[in-house]
């Protein structure tokens, strides 16, 4: 693996939503295997030795004329990587009690210290969907629960709702790239009660939680949302983020429509996230 080379594809989206949603799904399909929202569009990662000059043909959105997408590329080498986040991952601290850092920063004087090496999984605390949910999760009561982490990203989530007193957890992503970060991660952090696994939401069949959190984006949250609803235990709680502060709207009445209740809101800039309980 320490030699691979990537290949990244940065995507210019006009308008953002709902193109970067779509283009992801289909790049996903022809064999991208991670992915970076920017505020312009997305930047898309494949192995080099699974490109081949018509990669795109078959992206039906490129072909659009409902969207303005345009697009470069250039090659990327693993081994850099771990480089390149030294330069540019700063830690950060959450409301004076979360810290989290790459393993090369130094300890600070936190109640919780989370270890987190993202390459180039999504879930640092630098965006604002994944600092909003450390809030909600650190104003919680997760001692002694069963919680699942939807789209985990790097892990961080799951590692922190361990940390703070969960006792089951697992940890969901079908990105490939997430899953084995997670896994490390999990690992660097000594966590015990935390199951990774690499797929969507057909995973939690036969599955109960006392609470699920999801930072995914609005379109998934609101296709899954019955999904999770059947795995909540009595009394679960379900923490949403990964849309806007407009979407908040249709968020809560399709919770609503699934019997949960809107209890809580935390907006952080543009993004929103969102507490919900069953009825």
């Amino acid at each position: 693996m320490s030699n691979t080379i990537y290949l990244g594809y940065n995507f210019k989206v006009k308008p953002l939503q709902p193109a970067t949603e779509i283009l992801i799904a289909e790049l996903g399909y022809a064999g991208f295997e991670s992915f970076v929202e920017t505020e312009e569009g997305v930047t898309a990662y494949i192995q080099k030795e699974e490109w081949n000059e018509n990669i795109l043909d078959d992206i039906y959105i490129l072909s659009s004329d409902e969207f303005k997408i345009s697009y470069d590329f250039n090659e990327i080498e693993q081994t850099n990587w771990n480089e390149e986040w030294e330069k540019n991952f700063n830690p950060i601290i959450v409301d004076d009690l979360v810290s989290v850092r790459a393993p090369f920063h130094e300890k600070p004087d936190t109640k919780y210290d989370l270890i987190i090496e993202p390459k180039m999984s999504f879930g640092t605390g630098h965006h604002e969907t994944t600092h909003m949910m450390i809030q909600h999760i650190i104003k919680n009561d997760f001692k002694g629960k069963s919680v699942l982490d939807m789209g985990c990203g790097t892990g961080v989530l799951a590692i922190l709702a361990e940390k703070v007193g969960a006792t089951k957890l697992d940890a969901i992503d079908i990105d490939n790239w997430c899953y084995l970060n997670s896994l490390e991660n999990v690992e660097r952090n000594d966590c015990h009660n935390i199951s990774v696994y690499e797929g969507d939401v057909t995973l939690l069949e036969g599955k109960k939680y006392d609470s699920i959190i999801a930072n995914i984006n609005r379109n998934i949250l609101l296709a899954d949302i019955p999904n999770y609803v059947k795995c909540l235990n009595a009394n679960g709680t379900l923490f949403l983020s990964g849309f806007y502060d407009d979407d908040l709207e249709i968020i809560t009445k399709t919770c609503s429509e699934n019997n949960l209740v809107f209890r809580d809101k935390i907006l952080k800039g543009k993004w929103m996230a969102a507490k919900f309980e069953t009825v």
